[in-house]
């Protein structure tokens, strides 16, 4: 790594347990012990191929909302456990969309190392409405729980969101979220599984004195590549079959893709 200013080193390869409808979402179909056997055997999976850390994701709760609800957060809550108490890897929280409250508190009381915050220092609009920076909000929050050892990975100029005051640099807001407080930087493409431009990954490179993490679009074929000016990936559709999102990890997949990670280099230099 070529910045000694690093104060946290995340897990390089993190693999996605995207939950299927929670309860108090227009999806859940009323079975709770299906949802928890699709996580653990997701998380299995990801263990088994080599990933070095899994991320848990309310991903079947679409469309989001800002806030989850009561429901919503004790589920992840008890599926977080039982994943927590499946595998020894490191563990991550994304309460989407951008609940940081409900992120925070569920990694806190499940012993996870690390959270996602989709929009933690620009303001937004997404199709539910607007989303309002949480940086100052989110660390006193963490300090307030006891969880400063939970490392806030930010997303800049999210996938899915447009800025409400269009034309800001995606570089400025990457030196805003580093200077807020973030533990590491998380760039997307413009959509799930749209890949992250080449000349995006040299300016962040550059620019960063944290670490940069990579949150959509990595495949076997171009994680050599996207790997090279980062250092780590967040990877879910890769994993699933035909890219659907509602499917489980599959075994082949996440082999073939660890397989292929495990061909680069150590990341950025």
């Amino acid at each position: 790594m070529k910045n000694e200013k690093k104060r946290h080193e995340p897990p390089r390869l993190i693999g996605m347990v995207h939950l299927l409808p929670l309860p108090g979402t227009s999806g859940f179909d009323g079975d709770m012990a299906k949802i928890e056997a699709r996580a653990l055997a997701d998380a299995e999976t990801l263990t088994a191929a080599g990933f070095d850390a899994i991320m848990i994701e309310n991903m079947g709760d679409m469309p989001f909302h800002t806030e989850l609800g009561t429901a919503q957060i004790a589920a992840m809550a008890s599926i977080a456990t039982s994943v927590r108490r499946k595998t020894s890897l490191p563990l991550g929280i994304n309460a989407a969309f951008n609940d940081y409250e409900a992120a925070l508190a569920v990694a806190k009381c499940v012993g996870a190392d690390f959270v996602r915050i989709q929009v933690f220092v620009d303001t937004v609009v997404y199709h539910g409405g607007i989303v309002h920076p949480c940086a100052r909000d989110a660390l006193d929050y963490r300090k307030s729980i006891g969880a400063e050892d939970v490392a806030i990975y930010a997303d800049i100029q999210v996938k899915h969101t447009h800025l409400l005051a269009s034309g800001i640099p995606l570089e400025e807001t990457a030196k805003e979220a580093e200077k807020a407080g973030a533990d590491a930087v998380v760039v997307t493409g413009a959509a799930t599984g749209k890949p992250v431009s080449a000349a995006l990954l040299e300016t962040m490179d550059d620019l960063l004195d944290i670490p940069l993490l990579i949150g959509s679009g990595v495949n076997p074929e171009n994680i050599g590549a996207q790997l090279a000016r980062a250092d780590g990936v967040i990877v879910g559709s890769s994993l699933k079959e035909g890219g659907l999102l509602q499917n489980p990890v599959s075994a082949e997949l996440a082999k073939t893709f660890v397989a292929a990670a495990r061909k680069t280099g150590s990341g950025r230099s």
